[in-house]
């Protein structure tokens, strides 16, 4: 039994769309946490209580929930107040990476590329939404998983891809489409020390990478490291690094982009609590750089701590 780490708690399950993709993240962790001689157990914070987590004695928690009230700084301010490590990002990293909107507006303050968008409040603001031309994309900025999202053609669309994205969101995101090639780029560690993993291209069937080709289907394909030059490789890795610090996102995360025709990169989200299931991308991308999966699990759990800092905390100042 690896005692380093005590008894740890993976947290799975929750109560957002995207809780089933969290059940099989939670228990691909689980169980490669425990093949690794870790004291591990499952804790599904959709089932049970903040009193339980409490009393349950975990020393740290791996977060492998995903979307609201796992990855959007919630469970990470409970977890503070409790005082239990936890891997990832802190409250205020985890609560901006979550709002595709706060993200990019934080991106464009670094000088980071993000494709143009606009905020729809309602129907009336479609028009500005068309403005940005077509094809565009609608998208709900608090979920994950492209739930929600619409890929609008033509101005006879808008109005449903409104309607399908505001039932998830007050808020509506409207993002200009980028023609290309779709990669992403896991980065781990904090600050200056944060490093991006090998970059992973995602070609899905008909460039629909959608629910289905990311969690159930076979027919997506992934190629990592991706076939890009040495110069393009560099210069995304760098770029993951720079949107991940400018996020103050630490422990781990994976920046997606999209590369147009003229090969430029443009960010378009961050993730704070990626995919730890069998088609997910962060395990694929430590394998190429050597690191399995069990490997990543424990390297992600060693890097659990609380991360609000002052005097109320055992005196720290």
């Amino acid at each position: 039994m690896n005692g380093n780490f005590g008894r740890v708690g993976v947290l799975y399950g929750g109560h957002s769309a995207e809780r089933e993709v969290s059940l099989m993240s939670g228990e691909g962790v689980c169980e490669a946490l425990r093949e690794q001689g870790v004291d591990a157990h499952l804790f599904d914070t959709g089932r049970q209580s903040l009193t339980e987590l409490a009393q349950a004695g975990f020393d740290r928690v791996f977060i492998a929930l995903h979307g609201r009230y796992g990855e959007d700084g919630t469970i990470q301010g409970a977890l503070e107040l409790l005082g239990i490590p936890y891997t990832g990002s802190g409250p205020m990293a985890s609560s901006l990476s979550m709002d595709k909107i706060m993200t990019k507006r934080v991106w464009l303050q670094h000088g980071l590329p993000t494709p143009g968008f606009v905020v729809l409040n309602g129907i009336a603001d479609l028009p500005k939404a068309a403005a940005l031309g077509w094809p565009l994309m609608i998208k709900p900025p608090h979920e994950g998983s492209t739930l929600g999202i619409t890929r609008v053609n033509e101005a006879s669309e808008l109005k449903a891809a409104y309607e399908l994205a505001a039932g998830f969101d007050e808020e509506v995101l409207a993002e200009q489409f980028i023609k290309g090639r779709e990669i992403t780029v896991p980065v781990l560690g904090k600050g200056a020390d944060a490093r991006a993993l090998p970059v992973v291209e995602i070609v899905a069937p008909g460039g629909n990478y959608d629910y289905e080709h990311k969690y159930i289907s076979d027919a997506t394909q992934y190629f990592c490291p991706a076939g890009l030059d040495e110069a393009l490789t560099d210069h995304v890795q760098r770029l993951a690094e720079k949107a991940y610090r400018a996020l103050g996102c630490e422990g781990w995360g994976r920046a997606d982009f999209m590369l147009d025709k003229d090969g430029k990169a443009w960010l378009l989200e961050m993730n704070t609590s990626p995919g730890m299931t069998s088609h997910s991308l962060v395990p694929m991308s430590a394998r190429a750089a050597g690191m399995s999966y069990g490997e990543l699990c424990v390297a992600i759990l060693s890097t659990a701590s609380c991360k609000v800092r002052g005097i109320g905390r055992g005196g720290e100042a």
